[in-house]
């Protein structure tokens, strides 16, 4: 019989920690799992759902529009922010509930607490004080919103975390940031009617896309009504009366009833006491850890944003399945970062899979690029001038298809599947093996015979 209170303790109850607590109890080991703020993590409570559910809020201004072409008659409509709001709190109470359900099924001990380690094998419970002892701790605390404290006046500012709460919708806002969290926000709120400018210091938005959909979207997001301020940062701001105003480096002056910094996340491992437990970490803060998740300490491990390396939801729960597989199967196991599909949920739509043209060109000798650019069947009654973009990457030597990128309505879905096809290293005659479904967006992916271009050395010919 060990000597320890339990065979498992996890730190943090987002997606990464949950899988991990849920599957070890399931197996039969004893497992606590402690969380200080609400079950379900960023991902779940204040990320990936709530913002796809205010993304589907934010669309049906155009939908409405898009119905006249079609034939419908749409009476006069309007928007009311609380009822939103509401909506999806009652959403996420639901979603948090059933991680609690199934922590429960599996017999894991669920603690509503801060965590935080004293040694190597020991965690102090913050609420009551108390100390508990585990044979093997995983820490998944996630990450936060980089406060930006060098800004002054950062502290009039939101983050992604209260975005999800305001009291109010503003009548105008001004997010800074150039990353998928920065776009997709400001699409979600021009669409619920926010007069919105976006600030970044960058040449262009979502810097480590493919150039062709960064630039797309860029243009599709003007064309909407979307201010965009590239190479430009905020140097001030300040509150009023009025509301806030911002001063920038290139712009002047701005005026915004909120201002969004979306600049960035940081390991959120402040106070943990990974120094009592001799826990290294780099130089943000992130734990670092090996190719199994293990941190220099043996039996503690880490896995999900907190230790930086793959800022997804399926990868922490993939590391979590992987940590399963080491410690408790016998399997050592090391999560695989190759093609992983990403969305950026803005309107439109980003999917893509894979090496972008700018990265394929510089781990391969030659290229062939595949591009097609098309006005989609439902924008031809609708109106709309809104174009998608496909994109195939090639390398020409084995005909493997190296990455692939869409910009339009369900770009998501398309790369998931477009991940299972990249992942099982089909080549581009694989594509043009395959029969086309029509009409649809997607067909275009097998109808591209001919490259559109070729990447020779990093240039194109």
């Amino acid at each position: 019989m060990s000597s320890y209170d339990y065979d498992l303790f996890v730190i943090g109850g987002g997606s990464g920690g949950v899988r991990t607590a849920r599957v070890a109890a399931s197996l039969g080991k004893r497992v606590a799992i402690a969380e200080e703020y609400r079950y379900g993590g960023t991902c779940v409570i204040r990320g990936c759902v709530p913002k796809k559910l205010f993304v589907y809020a934010s669309q049906f201004h155009e939908h409405f529009e898009d119905a006249e072409g079609f034939g419908w008659t749409v009476g006069e409509s309007s928007f009311n922010w609380k009822k939103l709001v509401a909506a999806k709190d009652a959403e996420i109470a639901r979603l948090e509930g059933l991680y609690k359900k199934g922590l429960a099924g599996a017999n894991a001990d669920i603690l509503e607490t801060r965590a935080e380690l004293v040694d190597s094998h020991t965690v102090r419970l913050a609420k009551t004080g108390q100390t508990v002892t585990a044979k093997t701790i995983v820490i998944a605390t996630g990450g936060r919103p980089n406060p930006h404290v060098a800004l002054p006046g950062h502290e009039f500012c939101i983050s992604s975390n209260e975005a999800f709460h305001l009291e109010e919708l503003p009548k105008s806002i001004v997010i800074a940031g150039g990353g998928y969290i920065a776009v997709e926000f400001a699409n979600i709120f021009h669409g619920l009617g926010v007069e919105t400018t976006l600030i970044y210091r960058g040449a262009e938005i979502l810097s480590r896309f493919d150039e062709d959909l960064r630039r797309g979207l860029h243009e599709a997001m003007v064309a909407k009504g979307i201010r965009i301020l590239c190479h430009d940062t905020l140097q001030k701001v300040s509150k009023g009366e009025g509301g806030l105003t911002l001063e920038t480096m290139n712009n002047g002056t701005l005026q915004a009833g909120v201002v969004l910094l979306a600049l960035g996340r940081d390991p959120n491992t402040e106070g943990l006491g990974l120094e009592a437990a001799g826990v290294a970490v780099d130089e943000r803060g992130a734990i670092i850890v090996d190719d199994y998740s293990r941190t220099n300490v043996e039996n503690i491990y880490a896995l999900g944003d907190v230790t930086n390396r793959v800022q997804l939801t399926p990868v922490a729960i993939h590391e979590a399945m992987c940590f399963i597989e080491t410690e408790y199967k016998n399997n050592p196991t090391r999560p695989d970062y190759d093609l992983i599909p990403t969305a950026v949920f803005s309107q439109p739509e980003i999917g893509t899979v894979g090496l972008s043209e700018e990265e394929a060109g510089k781990r391969y000798g030659e290229l062939e690029v595949y591009r097609a650019q098309f006005r989609p069947l439902k924008a031809t009654l609708s109106g709309r001038a809104e174009r998608m973009v496909m994109k195939l990457i090639v390398d020409a030597a084995s005909r493997k298809v190296v990455g692939a990128h869409i910009l339009g309505h369900d770009a998501g879905e398309m790369a998931q599947l477009l991940g299972i096809t990249l992942k099982a290293g089909c080549t581009k005659d694989d594509f043009d093996q395959t029969m086309a479904l029509h009409p649809t967006a997607a067909e275009e992916l097998v109808t591209m015979y001919a490259p559109s271009y070729r990447i020779r050395e990093g240039k194109r010919v």
